[in-house]
């Protein structure tokens, strides 16, 4: 058994039943004793069921928001304005932040300027070439009259060549100055960090007057409309855990309330650390109840058991003597001393005890677990078994033990085993 509940039959006992107990002579009769002396216990019990046990598995989770990113800025500069405050919804591309970008105006000026003067010495270069060309298709026409040497005309080729390689090598100048005003236009750009998506910004990083780099985080954007919950599958459940399977999610911050949802991605890669898969469950949030970071509960329900005597995980007793696993029952309730749970049950008008009856423990298999139920052999569905008070009906030699029994529904043992710890103690 769990320690969880194991708290359930000791902590309810205690602070629970033992304002029940009596004492009257019919308490003393020659019938089976109680377990502490001439004090008879008073405990309380469910009938065990028939049916298929819902299998689930609870699972811890954390919170992230949908498509959830860092911002960092890409240059180093002071920051000299804040445009988004935590909580803030910014559409793609809305500025968050604005830094100092005199030093980077300067370097774009100079950066164009270069551009000019590079545009200006390719034209020079263009029209010597075009000059010389013009040249040689004279010296052309008169070498054919023999009116120049080839000499003459050679020289002339070479000069219209070299000045072709000067243009080349001036155009080539004209796009690295392009591309250095292109460098320095984005980096004027980025001197404004603008929002990558569309979301909710938070975890502000950034305040007037502090110095940023690329290492330095400044929010926190994403979609809180739908969230994603990433649980760790253990290897003995990652064959059953499928995607698609629902998923019941709850927190502590809302009690009352379950979100359902549905297995979305399952890793196929097991962590050789924690034997575990990682896997995600995409949570319509459009009230934004889950916050990302926070730690949710996650409920699998991954099956059915076969069908079996059904029993409350709290009925569950390991004997601490022997170790063995079994449950106390009461074979008279419903037979010898007419009993029937109620429907519903008022804490401030419990049902009223039986007078006192033979409880036994009877030794069981579990052949499935479920977080509520178990389903088990060895005891057969309607009989009374006790679900609060076990640790008041051991004792030594298996001889039975006379205990006053209060017949609860089952929907009293759910709410118990739903108790926290801290709860209960």
């Amino acid at each position: 058994m769990t320690v969880r509940n194991l708290l359930v039959p000791v902590a309810l006992a205690f602070g629970l039943l033992w304002s029940g107990c009596g004492s009257s002579s019919s308490d003393r009769s020659n019938g089976p004793r109680g377990a502490r002396g001439d004090v008879t216990p008073s405990v309380e019990a469910v009938q065990a069921q028939f049916g298929a046990l819902p299998l689930e598995k609870r699972l811890s989770g954390v919170v992230r928001a949908e498509n959830q990113v860092a911002i960092y800025s890409e240059i180093t500069a002071p920051v000299v304005e804040v445009l988004a405050q935590n909580g803030d919804y910014v559409e793609a591309g809305a500025p968050l932040v604005r830094l100092k970008d005199t030093q980077y105006r300067e370097q774009l000026r100079q950066a164009q300027a270069n551009l000019r003067i590079a545009r200006a010495e390719a034209k020079q270069a263009k029209a010597n070439v075009a000059e010389l060309e013009a040249q040689l298709r004279r010296t052309e026409r008169l070498a054919e009259q023999e009116f120049q040497s080839q000499q003459q005309l050679e020289m002339l080729r070479a000069r219209v060549e070299a000045a072709e390689a000067s243009y080349e090598q001036a155009l080539a100048q004209v796009e690295q100055a392009q591309a250095t005003v292109d460098e320095r236009e984005e980096a004027l750009r980025q001197t404004v960090v603008r929002a990558p998506i569309s979301g909710y910004v938070g975890r502000r990083n950034a305040e007037v007057g502090m110095r940023v780099d690329g290492n330095t985080q400044l929010y926190t954007i994403g979609n809180l409309e739908t969230v994603r919950v990433q649980i760790a599958i253990p290897d003995e459940l990652f064959g059953q855990i499928e995607v698609g399977q629902t998923a019941l999610v709850t927190s502590p911050s809302f009690p009352d309330t379950t979100v359902e949802a549905r297995v979305t991605r399952i890793s196929p890669f097991l962590s050789a650390e924690s034997y575990s898969a990682e896997a995600e469950i995409d949570v319509p949030n459009p009230d934004r109840l889950l916050k990302p970071g926070m730690f949710v509960q996650v409920d699998v329900l991954y099956g059915e058991s076969r069908q079996a005597t059904l029993v409350p995980i709290s009925a569950l007793y390991e004997d601490p003597n022997s170790g063995r696993l079994g449950v106390f029952v009461a074979p008279s309730l419903g037979t010898e001393i007419p009993v029937s749970a109620p429907e519903t049950y008022d804490e401030n008008d419990p049902p009223p005890l039986t007078e006192a009856t033979p409880t036994t423990f009877r030794e069981v298999e579990v052949v499935a677990r479920g977080r509520q139920a178990a389903g088990v052999r060895g005891v057969e569905p309607g009989t009374w078994v006790v679900t609060v008070g076990q640790n008041l009906l051991t004792q030594a030699g298996g001889e039975e033990v006379a205990a006053r029994v209060r017949a609860i529904p089952w929907q009293r043992v759910a709410s118990l085993q739903e108790l926290q710890d801290q709860d209960l103690l």
